[in-house]
């Protein structure tokens, strides 16, 4: 199992917590990253929204690219995955920024590639937002234009949302062929489109049994399309570990004690602009990214139990959250991580018996 954070950009996860002590800053962010890599986690994933979709749209937020760029330069061993979303981008230009990024990390520089959701958003920021299924038809070309431009020496496309030609990208990036492409999606149209042209899935959070089923049917939808398997299976997850239950689960109630805020401006949009699998509850939304759904709350090892049962489920990457970010993810680092390794050998050992 890798471990990942999602990099604190909003000022936390929390849509009912005003201060969580973890200030959308790029020093604080920085310090995160560095010490990240000092407590054995391997990969940060910088979200992109130009609007804080946790806080509220009023609030202070960091800008993707700029910060996982400025990361790059900070740091040695952590990949830097940067969300990109094709209605704000011209693809060339993405490929020639990637390009230079990865150059910056010495090859740290992966992307999450994402059809948005957030209709308002994109009114504000003059972004492309159209149909659900045209969203993933642009996002098929956009990264086709990517993987063109980082693998051929003159490039040419001609599609219906973009037109490239004879372009040259010099220097190609350090990755080869190029950099990882993760995307999520749970509608037809997106499981297809990642299926036929990205590298990793990445899920919300969800049970064991869902992410189960989700991991199941992605393996059997990249062999039938004769693909290689995908690179990764990731899952969002956000933690609450405690010296007890009773602590854990008195925490899960503050921070679900759901007060109606500027934080859920997105809300209806991420519910009605995405076709999602599971019909999501106000309080599910309550902290990002369906992260309470693994239920990696409670003792150092009822989470390390469950993180074994999503790893036997075919998950090998944890992008995880917690709040307030810093104490907590040293806490994971020195409480959880061994102990999953411990348990894990523990059950391998029983099983040799």
């Amino acid at each position: 199992m890798r471990y990942g954070f999602w990099l604190p950009i909003f000022g936390g996860w929390l849509r009912n917590v005003d201060d969580e002590m973890m200030p959308a800053t790029f020093e604080y962010a920085k310090t995160v990253a560095q010490k990240a890599e000092q407590w054995g986690y391997s990969t940060t994933l910088v979200a992109e929204l130009y609007l804080n979709d946790i806080k509220g749209p009023e609030s202070d937020s960091l800008e993707a690219w700029s910060t996982a760029a400025a990361l790059a330069a900070v740091t040695e061993k952590l990949e830097i995955m940067a969300a990109v979303r094709p209605g704000f981008h011209n693809p060339a230009v993405t490929a020639k920024m990637a390009a230079n990024i990865d150059h910056i990390s010495n090859g740290r520089f992966t992307l999450n590639v994402v059809s948005a959701w957030w209709e308002e958003e994109a009114r504000q920021y003059g972004g492309i937002f159209t149909e659900h299924d045209e969203r993933y038809d642009r996002t098929e070309e956009f990264v086709q234009v990517l993987k063109g431009m980082w693998t051929n020496d003159v490039f040419d496309f001609r599609g219906k949302f973009y037109e490239v030609k004879g372009a040259h990208l010099a220097p190609k990036p350090v990755q080869k062929p190029y950099p990882v492409l993760y995307a999520g999606g749970e509608s037809e149209r997106g499981k297809q489109a990642i299926v036929e042209h990205c590298d990793a899935y990445v899920m919300h959070g969800g049970t064991v049994e869902e992410i189960a089923r989700k991991v199941a049917d992605m393996k059997q939808r990249r062999k039938q399309a004769g693909k290689e398997p995908f690179r990764s299976f990731g899952m969002a997850a956000f933690v609450i570990c405690r010296d007890s239950e009773e602590e854990a689960q008195a925490e899960l109630k503050r921070i679900t004690d759901v007060k109606l805020s500027s934080g859920y401006a997105g809300y209806k949009d991420f519910v009605n602009k995405s076709q999602l699998e599971l019909q999501l509850k106000l309080q599910d939304y309550s902290v990002s990214n369906r992260g309470l759904r693994p239920n990696f709350i409670g003792t150092p090892e009822q989470i390390a139990d469950r993180i074994l049962a999503y790893e036997a489920a075919g998950v090998d990457l944890l992008l995880l959250q917690f709040s307030p970010q810093l104490e907590e993810m040293e806490q994971f680092a020195k409480q959880v991580m061994p102990l999953v390794e411990e348990r894990r050998n523990s059950l391998a050992a029983k099983g040799g018996k």
